[in-house]
């Protein structure tokens, strides 16, 4: 049985001046990493002897892998006798190592779609770094192996017409109970303690220890921090 060859991927550029290029790869499907974060913000309280943690914004998906280029044993290389590759290695690597490049009429670097198989990645090429282990007898590069990293890449446009992240769009009211203060009352509703203005412009309190418990608060929604309804 004939031995089953590495799946092509490609990386297509988006925009720039070479938008609409296809790279072509192999790909070695032995492994690949994805990775995902948060970012939060710390804000210390007195009294408390850990931060308040507050969430700040999702920070880029990141995908890492190697890529392998191969003008030997792809079957579709110059080497080939049945089918001539137009690009080889050399010529892969130079563009490849140009998306890391600020792109004349974008001003940055240009973003591509990572696509093997069902796996489709828009992103930006963060990291690139190549391992040339194969030569032509004239001294051209025939294999290498890329260790790539893509950050994901997404427009202004698609991020604000996705699904928005806030807080309710309706006014509470809460009772001060024992010895609760603006800023405790902040951090359980909005996640956040620097929001007791908040409170305290909504109750016209000019003092914020002027709050005792059994008082009741309206807590604006975030939108509007004089409790009003959005309008549209």
């Amino acid at each position: 049985m004939a031995q089953a060859q590495l799946k092509k991927a490609t990386i297509t550029v988006l925009d720039g001046d070479d938008k609409d290029k296809v790279i072509s790869v192999l790909f070695n499907p032995s492994e690949y990493s994805f990775e995902r974060s948060n970012s939060y913000k710390a804000t210390p309280v007195p009294g408390l002897s850990s931060p308040i943690l507050q969430f700040v914004n999702g920070e880029a998906d990141q995908l890492s892998m190697e890529l392998f280029l191969d003008d030997y044993t792809d079957p579709e290389g110059p080497t080939s006798r049945e089918r001539k590759e137009q690009n080889p290695v050399m010529t892969r690597l130079r563009d490849l190592s140009k998306l890391l490049l600020v792109d004349r009429k974008i001003h940055a670097p240009s973003p591509v779609r990572f696509n093997w198989g069902p796996m489709e990645f828009t992103a930006i090429i963060e990291k690139l770094s190549r391992k040339v282990t194969m030569f032509q007898p004239d001294g051209t590069p025939a294999r290498a192996t890329l260790s790539v990293t893509f950050k994901e890449y997404r427009t202004l446009k698609q991020q604000v017409e996705s699904p928005r992240r806030e807080s309710a769009d309706k006014s509470k009211r809460r009772v001060v109970v024992g010895r609760d203060r603006l800023w405790l009352l902040a951090a359980r509703e909005y996640n956040d303690p620097n929001e007791w203005l908040r409170i305290a412009e909504a109750n016209d309190l000019d003092d914020p220890r002027e709050i005792a418990p059994g008082d009741w608060l309206e807590l604006p929604p975030m939108e509007n921090p004089n409790g009003s309804r959005n309008t549209v």
